[in-house]
């Protein structure tokens, strides 16, 4: 799918054409917190009030978002006869909108869980997303996740994906230097793991490379605030957004989920902490490559990452991620036995399929250790 993608120029200029190549009457605005530090934007959308076009906007959802939350918003969405939908603000917002998208045109007001269990219908609904941290890369993805019954629900379509999103670089400033260090590295990390997923592509290559390089050429400008690093920030992570569209995550991925949980961190820096110590703990144990293309394929991703980040080959690659940690100085966190067991039982067996080298639990226990030194 090929997005359209507009900026913040001429105040939002392209906004005023998206609404207007679309024919909105009204719109569903599905936006979180993050709206509230925006002035550019909250002044922009006052400005298409006035124009008149009938913005209506739902928040009613919190950080990983309810079912119940989404059958609220297509109730309203319904209700108030809106023609599109724009989401502003981090992965929940995204989460949200994707599944009001899906949603709405189906036979049905959601009750006990309908909606998970009914087959999606694609429509035409137009939708434009505009992301607040440069990070998830969430509206470049066919995915959504929402809880139903406490739940994790995965939903996954690829008329989800917004047709046109809206990059604007002053939405980072507001940001907490945390928020943005941690944004940056999932974001990077996507990169990283998209390049040795038993799922690349030729084309997921090329953006996940092109996105560790924004990261890594945009990392100063972006902590010290500048737009131009803001903007080449959002860049990146849109497009290790467009690969992992294509190849999923990882181990890093799948074993950093507990630790944002157990350890109150941000789930960016919790991925970063795992494929720090997983990249060199994989160059030494690529005889055990399950990538039906080979041991010699997955060297040569490893390679590819480390020469993207400027070294020579994996080893390179591997320190300049490590000497990356740490010049973020992001804590690690100090685990007792109890915990490192519950981290490596509660890894999803489902989120290693993708991963190029088999991990059983003595491994993930042993990795634990060293991620949790």
């Amino acid at each position: 799918m090929t997005q359209t993608i507009l900026t913040a120029e001429n105040h939002y200029a392209g906004l005023d054409g998206w609404l207007r190549d679309h024919d909105v009457k009204t719109v569903l605005l599905v936006c979180d917190e993050s709206l509230g530090f925006l002035t550019g934007i909250t002044e922009k959308l006052n400005d298409i009030e006035s124009k008149p076009v009938t913005v209506v906007r739902f928040s009613d959802f919190k950080p990983n978002p309810a079912y119940e939350s989404v059958v609220a918003g297509v109730r309203l969405f319904r209700e108030s006869g809106c023609q599109a939908i724009m989401a502003i603000g981090g992965g929940s917002a995204m989460d949200v909108a994707k599944c009001i998208k899906l949603y709405s045109n189906m036979d049905s007001d959601g009750a006990d869980g309908a909606f998970l269990h009914l087959p999606i219908i694609p429509n035409a609904i137009p939708f434009l997303a505009m992301p607040t941290t440069a990070g998830t890369g969430s509206e470049a993805t066919r995915y959504a996740v929402i809880y139903f019954g406490g739940k994790k629900q995965s939903v996954t379509h690829d008329s989800c994906i917004p047709e046109t999103v809206l990059m604007d670089a002053g939405t980072l400033k507001t940001l907490p230097l945390y928020q943005k260090k941690a944004t940056m590295c999932d974001a990077l990390c996507h990169a990283i793991e998209s390049i040795w997923s038993v799922n690349s592509t030729d084309e997921s290559r090329a953006y996940a490379k092109a996105a560790i390089e924004g990261v890594l050429t945009n990392v100063d400008g972006y902590l010290a605030g500048d737009e131009g690093g803001n903007a080449g920030m959002l860049m990146a992570a849109h497009l290790a957004g467009k690969a992992i569209n294509i190849t999923q995550t990882t181990a890093g991925h799948a074993m950093c989920y507990k630790l944002t949980s157990l350890f109150r961190i941000a789930h960016g820096h919790a991925a970063m902490l795992c494929d720090r110590v997983l990249y060199p703990w994989m160059i030494d144990h690529t005889d055990r490559c399950t990538d039906p293309r080979g041991a010699a394929h997955l060297r040569a991703a490893l390679d590819a990452i480390g020469q993207t980040m400027g070294g020579r080959d994996a080893r390179d690659g591997a320190e300049k991620l490590t000497a990356l940690f740490a010049r973020l100085d992001l804590p690690v966190p100090q685990a007792t036995a109890e915990q490192i067991a519950e981290l490596t039982t509660g890894v999803n067996p489902d989120r290693l399929k993708n991963h190029p080298i088999a991990l059983d639990e003595t491994t993930i226990r042993d990795l634990y250790h060293h991620i949790l030194r």
